[in-house]
């Protein structure tokens, strides 16, 4: 147990600093790359001197939107849909950044880009896998520009299940930078607390009845994946306010329907890739989450609450339980999703050999094949699957052998820990700085954790975690309480509270 003494009176803690220390703590390289304004240069150059590629279609004319957070300046993804003239199905186009076709295989930024693996973010700064002058802006969606693209296009039928499905390259134009923060209270109908409008989806009648179709296509998709046994986990997030680097507070955010439209796209966009590479015999990187080890840890954590698990793991079972726990007990649903969320265990990614039908699946989205290829300016592991989707459509060879793709799984993996590690450290430390002028104020929240090393809880509002350094003698996992914050230390990580 630490103490629970209050620190004598320093400067203001540098949460850039202790965000790049975490980075190099964790192996990350922060250096320049060699021979990186060489190549900057030359794909600036062949940029400028961009010729009309014939094979790619010429889409700007569609109403794309992007959505992302609002201080997002990496736009991996566009979207568009329309009805046919059927009026039953929704055919969507997704559109992904063409990151391959700036940044060659085997090139210094892409050798970069394998070694970090991903763009690391971490609230006071962001750490990108490829450089700001790429991923924000040569490579990035950005509205009103001309870019090259990947498009993934599916027709949802009315059954909510993806059909019709085609990739190809095109050119695409972003005609709407929207953020989740405003386009989901105008999906929801309901404006935000400040109320405040997305104007944009207000004053442009085209776009507002684009982005409902959307939603609407989206819905379908994600009824349908809840049927077949997709986790359907509806959590309240730590959301900090930094300016200039320095923490302003902390607010509860909850995924909106916004939100919910472009996870579900981007479901569908992975789902339709992996399928795609499997049926034309092409190996590729698949993003997998086992069927729980500790299902037994489930089924008794679930027993607590009075339901029944079956003894052997069942998705929908368990997101029916979920379901029907978030609305029956709305305050210990946070931290009993968080539980099982721990319980499940983390993703991988894994090789999946060219033509093998009996590959691992997803259990959190019930899916049987799934990759991760949306963002690839912010993972590398989709730009590999760019890389690969292209080699098929071309009938080329293979970009990567079946060797360096398992040789990348395992990277991915690594850093894949590594930068969560990164995040929760510094989640921590904010939480730590943000709370810092609220010594003495009462909070309500729920124990999260009891045993030997100590007595966590997580209080409501803002949703972060500490320890109760004194009287927590009697309290266990579930129970509510009131609490006392008592001392914030960002160096070591810890928020301390006291009960009476």
């Amino acid at each position: 147990m630490h103490s629970s003494t209050p620190p004598p009176h320093s400067a203001p803690f540098d949460l850039a600093a202790s965000a790049r220390g975490e980075m190099v703590r964790e192996g990350f390289h922060l250096g320049d790359v060699p021979e990186s304004d060489e190549q900057l240069a030359q794909i600036r150059a062949a940029v400028a001197s961009q010729q009309p590629d014939p094979t790619r279609k010429d889409l700007r004319d569609l109403l794309w939107s992007s959505i992302d957070n609002d201080t997002s300046r990496d736009l991996d993804q566009l979207e568009y849909a329309e009805r046919p003239p059927d009026g039953t199905g929704i055919r969507v186009l997704v559109a992904i950044a063409d990151v391959s076709s700036l940044v060659a295989q085997g090139s210094p930024l892409d050798v970069a880009a394998g070694a970090q693996t991903q763009t690391v973010y971490t609230a006071v700064h962001n750490f990108p896998m490829l450089p700001n002058e790429l991923s924000t802006d040569l490579t990035s969606l950005n509205e009103d520009q001309d870019r090259a693209a990947m498009v993934v296009e599916f027709t949802v039928d009315i059954n909510g299940l993806p059909t019709n499905t085609s990739i190809y390259a095109a050119l695409v134009r972003n005609q709407a930078q929207l953020a989740y923060s405003t386009t989901g209270p105008f999906l929801d109908g309901h404006p935000r607390p400040d109320g405040r409008w997305e104007p944009r989806l207000v004053a442009n009648a085209d776009l507002g009845a684009q982005l409902r179709l959307q939603d609407e296509a989206a819905q379908r998709l994600h009824k349908q994946r809840v049927a077949l046994g997709a986790l359907d986990f509806r959590r309240t997030e730590a959301d900090p306010v930094v300016i200039d680097g320095k923490v302003q507070s902390i607010q509860t955010v909850l995924q909106n329907r916004a939100a919910d439209l472009i996870a579900d796209f981007m479901i569908a966009a992975n789902e339709t890739m992996a399928v795609t590479l499997r049926k034309s015999g092409r190996s590729c990187l698949r993003r997998v989450v086992r069927s729980p080890e500790r299902w037994a840890r489930m089924v008794a954590l679930v027993a607590t609450k009075g339901a029944q698990l079956p003894d052997e793991p069942d998705s929908a079972a368990l997101n029916l339980f979920l379901q029907a726990q978030r609305v029956s007990d709305p305050i210990h649903y946070p931290d009993l999703s968080l539980a099982i969320i721990k319980l499940m265990g983390p993703g991988e990614y894994v090789l999946a050999h060219g033509g093998d039908d009996d590959q691992p699946g997803h259990f959190g989205l019930a899916a049987l094949d799934y990759t991760h290829s949306t963002a690839p300016n912010r993972r590398f592991a989709d730009l590999v699957t760019q890389r690969v989707v292209k080699a098929m459509i071309a009938n080329a060879p293979p970009p990567y052998t079946d060797d360096e793709l398992a040789t990348i799984a395992e990277h991915l993996n690594d850093r894949d820990s590594a930068a969560r590690k990164v995040e929760r450290a510094m989640q921590k430390r904010i939480a730590a700085v943000a709370l810092a002028d609220q010594i003495g104020h009462h909070f309500e929240g729920v124990i999260t954790g009891a045993n030997p090393k100590g007595t966590f809880v997580r209080v409501f509002n803002p949703p972060v975690e500490g320890m109760i350094v004194r009287g927590a003698e009697g309290l266990d996992v579930g129970d509510t309480t009131t609490v006392t914050l008592a001392r914030t230390d960002p160096q070591h990580a810890f928020i301390d509270f006291t009960r009476p």
